[in-house]
């Protein structure tokens, strides 16, 4: 959600937005194929600094700085799949496939790598000036410094985390 308008986000590149509260939602048009199946598939969505981000399959990344009406894709870091998309502290962090992390502080025109180990990350939130990424095995890794450095806490559980949230 930014600047009034519902963004999601799904398979073959599609995008719905509404305006109005949710109350009705239009199709926005990516220019994305639908083949080969899972190349366009998106995974996650964020907004910040009058942009949003969406990730997905096969390192896609893009972006809309016109509340979700149109979508111009970003040069992608690598070929690992991303499952999820944040922002703070000015800086959009995307996690996703074999422990992939990548940064950009530039409202996501350009993106660096950074990687937390092997495990997937499924999902990725901002708060009280931390990242907090979940992951499989119950992985959980947190970066102090605007995702530049990661570290791992305990979770006390093996089974994948698949969400995270931040709510005051």
């Amino acid at each position: 959600f930014g600047n009034s308008t519902f963004v999601a986000v799904g398979d073959y590149g599609k995008i719905v937005r509404s305006v109005n509260n949710g109350s009705s939602w239009s199709n926005v048009t990516t220019g994305d194929s639908p083949y080969p199946y899972g190349s366009n598939n998106l995974r996650g969505v964020t907004f910040g600094n009058n942009t949003f981000v969406a990730v997905g399959y096969t390192g896609k990344i893009i972006r809309s700085t016109d509340d979700g009406s149109s979508w111009d894709n970003v040069t992608k870091v690598d070929n690992d799949n991303l499952y999820g998309v944040t922002f703070g502290n000015n800086t959009f962090v995307a996690v996703g496939e074999d422990g992939r992390i990548i940064i950009s502080e530039d409202n996501g025109t350009s993106w660096t790598s950074s990687s937390s180990g092997d495990e997937t990350l499924n999902g990725v939130t901002f708060e009280n000036n931390i990242f907090l990424a979940v992951g499989e095995d119950g992985r959980i890794m947190r970066s102090f410094d605007n995702g530049s450095n990661w570290s791992s806490s305990t979770s006390r559980t093996t089974n994948d985390l698949n969400g995270v949230t931040f709510g005051d």
